[in-house]
């Protein structure tokens, strides 16, 4: 796992201790970086052309932009997923994967960018001339990772596609409900004791979509408390296995 200091914008891997957990921090929700190195030091080796194309890649303006509002925020440390798991490693990635839940569910803040909203404010109807591709939705709604950002954190804070506030999980609970069909109180309070039954969370999840085949399965692995190693190039044996 690697965390990025807010404020010097260099990723890092988090300091060796003996608590195998993350320290309470943000998490943004996967390049990798083995040592400590300024990502401006590592761009200023670089043509003046490539430099400034890379920082306006969607990218670079994430990470660098979530860092931002961490510094706003006050916090020092924050876990991004392009830059927070070493996908080389598949003992790394199975860790991340089983460990992911809990991560969200013990961090003091989750930001989740929404990169296809302009305004301030969620639409209260789906809109399928504007988004063909995610059941009306913004793009977020539809992948298979963020149904876990949605339920684990306390707290989650949307923004839209410049980085202006659109809200709190908690505040638009009602919207998020009538978007996801995931009820007000598992929105509030999470799957702490108080867990569903297992159609209802592939309920949840039905229409959501993910890049590879298996993670349509390990995406919920631990929204159902369940752990297993994963495979990759098993396709859909992962979802009889979950």
């Amino acid at each position: 796992m690697s965390v990025v200091p807010s404020a010097s914008f260099i990723c890092r891997p988090k300091p060796s201790t003996n608590q195998r957990e993350p320290a309470p921090a943000q998490l943004y929700h996967h390049n990798y970086t083995s040592a400590t190195v300024p990502m401006e030091a590592v761009l200023a080796k670089m043509a003046v052309e490539e430099r400034d194309e890379i920082r306006q890649r969607d990218g670079y303006q994430k990470i660098f932009q979530s860092c931002e509002q961490a510094r706003k925020d006050g916090y020092e440390w924050l876990w991004v997923d392009t830059c927070g798991i070493d996908k080389r490693s598949s003992a790394e990635l199975s860790e991340a994967i089983n460990s992911m839940y809990r991560w969200y569910e013990n961090s003091r803040l989750c930001y989740a960018h929404l990169h296809d909203v302009a305004g301030p404010r969620f639409s209260t109807a789906s809109d399928d001339e504007r988004y063909p591709t995610s059941s009306g939705w913004p793009e977020w709604f539809s992948r298979g990772w963020t149904l876990q950002e949605l339920i684990a954190p306390s707290n989650v804070q949307f923004f839209n596609r410049n980085w202006k506030s659109i809200g709190d999980k908690m505040t638009l609970a009602p919207t998020l409900h009538h978007i996801t069909g995931i009820p007000e109180h598992i929105l509030m309070d999470g799957l702490r004791g108080n867990r569903p039954c297992v159609a209802q969370i592939m309920s949840w999840a039905a229409n959501r979509k993910t890049t590879r085949v298996e993670d349509k399965a390990y995406s919920l692995m631990s929204l159902l408390d369940v752990h297993m190693p994963m495979t990759y190039g098993e396709g859909k044996k992962a979802f009889h296995r979950l």
